[in-house]
């Protein structure tokens, strides 16, 4: 193609194309490096709820804490909307998150009375 001359429509349009996916390709990796952080950035959060879980298990303390869940979700609502991020989402998102951390605050809750059980068993013989 010759300076001033516009390109043709199938090249015009590939040209779009390939920029389109270009920039699809940029999008989905920032997406994935954002996936990573996300799940490493859970991973960091399970592993303190796990030691909550142990002290709470050690001190006989209720697995779920309706009171700090309930402020809980009201804090990450107002983060979510100070985010523009729908509320409502971010709610969900954290409802699952507390339901797995009591599931796993109750695992250990039965696993420490279980082990305290066990030890205060006379031997057998």
């Amino acid at each position: 193609m010759s300076e001033g001359t516009a390109p043709a429509a199938g090249d015009a349009a590939s040209v779009a194309d390939e920029a389109a996916r270009e920039q699809l390709r940029y999008l989905r990796g920032s997406i994935d490096n954002l996936d990573a952080a996300l799940v490493h950035l859970l991973a960091e959060r399970f592993k303190c709820t796990q030691q909550v879980g142990e002290l709470k298990a050690r001190h006989h303390l209720p697995p779920a804490d309706p009171a700090r869940e309930a402020a809980q979700i009201e804090r990450l609502r107002r983060l979510a909307e100070d985010a523009r991020l729908d509320p409502a989402f971010a709610e969900k998102f954290l409802n699952f998150i507390i339901g797995e951390v009591v599931r796993h605050h109750r695992a250990i809750a039965d696993r420490t009375q279980e082990e305290a059980e066990e030890r205060t068993e006379p031997a057998a013989g």
